[in-house]
Order: C-alpha cells, then structure tokens, then sequence
C-alpha cells in the first residue's frame, strides 16, 4: 500500500505583497498619499515635492528620435522618416556627410564610388532647384510638391531627352501653377527661369499632351486587369487662363481694396464674354479692367503704376481701357455703382 504524500507545507522565506502597506510621504503624512510620477522612473509627492522613489523600472514605450528634424516635439518616432516617394528605391542606405577630414574624408569618396543610386542625385538637384524657383515666386509649397511630381513622371518614361533640364522645369512649374489654381504667366515664368517665353509655350503643350497619354494608358492598364480606376489618380488637363482668374493677385500687389478686386475680376468676366476686347491678350484685358475698376471706385491707379505689376505697356492699357470707356453704360453693372459706392463721372477719358 503506498504512502501518503505529505502537503507541500509553503515557503517561510517566499515573498509576498503586503497589501496594507502604502507609500506615504514623510513630510506630509497626507492619508490617501498625493503621489506624481513625472519622469515615469521616479515617484514624487506632488504636496511638497519630496522625492520618494528613483531609478525605477520605466515600463512604457522608449519613444526616443536621433532625427535633427524632431526639435523636441511631442510626436517623436524611433522607426525614421517616412520614405519619400518622389524618390527611387527604399532609401535605407546610410549617408555619410561631405565636408570631413582624415577618415571621414575618406569614407566620404569611397561611398560615392561605390554608389550606384545616380538617379536619385539628379532627382535631388532637380527637385531643389524647382523649390528654388517656386521660393522666388513666393508661392505655396504645395505647387511646389507639384511640379515635383510632375518632373518625376516625365523623368520615369525618361521622356524628352532632347530637351534641356530647366525647360522642362519650367513646363512644370507652369503646370503645377495652373494646377492648384494659382497660375502664372509665360513672362513671369521667364523672369525666373529665363528660359524663353517660346520654349515655355512649346514644352507646355507637350507635357500636356504627354501626361494625357500617360493618363489614359494608366486608365487602360487598369480597366484590362480588372480593376476599378482610382478617381483622385487621374491627371486633368489645364485649361486657359481667364483674366479674372490673376485680376485678385495683381490687385493685391496694388494694395488696392476689395471692393476694386471684385468688380475688377466681375468686369473681367463681362468682357471676355461679351468680346469687347477680342484678340487682345489675357494681361491686357486684366490690365485695363482693373484701370478702369479703380476709377469708378475712387481708388483710381495710374497706366504706369499697373503696367510695373501686370508687365503690359502703360500704352497698351490706355488703348485697350478706350475700348472699355466708348461701352461703360454697357459693361458696368448698376449693383457695382448703387448707394455711391461708386461714380461713373470718375472714370478718365483715357
């Protein structure tokens, strides 16, 4: 018959939490105790202070950055930066920064020569040299991301090989302006880039042409596999200018009010569609609406004075802004006049 197995009896020496006991502070003697834990590995009376506890264990996350670009923010990250996607291949090599001597000199020039990534350094000097411009034209960043990625798809299909760098820069640009409802014209993208107002034009029907083809072979690709096409991966072809559409830029850089930018761009509107100033450029018919605008609401501005902003002859806006005064019953809508707010007899006769 076998023996009976005596109870395992517990361990005098084994460890247990004594749930009376509580931490108090020594100077406050404050019943329940009002503890703070700034730092996670300390405990700290938040009546007087004192210090109860330090070099504890830290049981959270170690969110902690070596990126120069954190600058003590509250969204730190220990994974890096996001990967860029205006640039080829999963960007995870290490670089080693230029300007060294001795050993890091010559670590320097061995990982060039050893580089294979040409593509992405001629993206790089591309792409600093469009953020270049777009800061010159003090405009948003995000035109600038535009034309970005419109130089990487044409540099992708290794498209245009003829053509030289800062043309194509400038098609871009030009693109990215229309884009995100901010255009520019072929002689301000000239005064920038000096890439001639020829050339612009030119490298401009062909990038559309080019990013429409693009765009329908994507659709193509897509619809033949099965798949639905994205709506918001579409690119859409930009479409004229209108005068109403810079007549708000050019009468800020007037420091001309409200009032004058609204009827300005409405008159803009009135004559392009009535055709009074037919075959006329988009500049001088912006030129001359907003002469004529700044008249009749008695902030009136000089030829010479609009035609430094808009860049159209103080003679041409005279001649055009004729055309205008012989049609102004016709071509100014009584609601822009009513309660005095404005004044045919203000209007030159030239």
């Amino acid at each position: 018959m076998a023996a009976a197995t005596p109870p395992v009896k517990p361990d005098a020496g084994q460890w247990k939490k004594n749930l009376s006991h509580h931490m108090i502070c020594p100077e406050c003697k404050e019943i329940p105790p009002n503890l703070e834990f700034p730092d996670s590995h300390e405990t700290v009376c938040g009546s007087c202070g004192l210090v109860l506890s330090d070099r504890e264990v830290d049981m959270h996350s170690e969110w902690r950055t070596f990126s120069n670009d954190d600058q003590n923010n509250d969204d730190p990250s220990r994974v890096g930066d996001a990967a860029n996607p205006l640039l080829n291949g999963g960007q995870l090599e290490t670089q080693i920064a230029s300007g060294g001597t001795g050993r890091d000199r010559d670590l320097y020039r061995a990982q060039n020569k050893q580089s294979s990534d040409k593509s992405n350094k001629a993206l790089l000097a591309a792409y600093k040299e469009i953020g270049a411009l777009c800061d010159g034209f003090n405009i948003q960043r995000n035109v600038a991301d535009t034309a970005k990625f419109l130089f990487k798809v044409v540099d992708d299909a290794k498209a245009f090989k003829g053509k030289s760098q800062d043309v194509i820069i400038a098609g871009c640009i030009f693109i990215a302006c229309r884009q995100c409802k901010v255009p520019r014209t072929f002689t301000e993208i000239f005064a920038v880039t000096k890439v001639t107002r020829k050339e612009i034009g030119r490298i401009y029907k062909a990038l559309e042409k080019f990013f429409t083809s693009q765009n329908v072979e994507r659709h193509n690709t897509v619809v033949s596999s099965g798949g639905v096409p994205d709506p918001h991966d579409t690119y859409t072809a930009t479409v004229s200018t209108k005068p109403s559409d810079l007549c708000n830029r050019f009468c800020n850089l007037l420091d001309l009010p409200y009032q004058v930018t609204s009827v300005s761009s409405s008159l803009s509107d009135r004559v392009t569609a009535m055709g009074d100033l037919a075959g006329r450029s988009p500049l001088s018919i912006v030129a001359a609406c907003i002469y004529m605008a700044s008249y009749l609401m008695g902030y009136g501005k000089s030829a010479k004075e609009i035609s430094q902003v808009v860049s159209v002859s103080d003679g041409t806006i005279r001649g055009a802004y004729k055309q205008l005064f012989a049609e102004r019953e016709r071509l100014i809508d009584p609601e822009w006049i009513k309660d005095g707010k404005g004044d045919l007899k203000k209007l030159p006769a030239s």
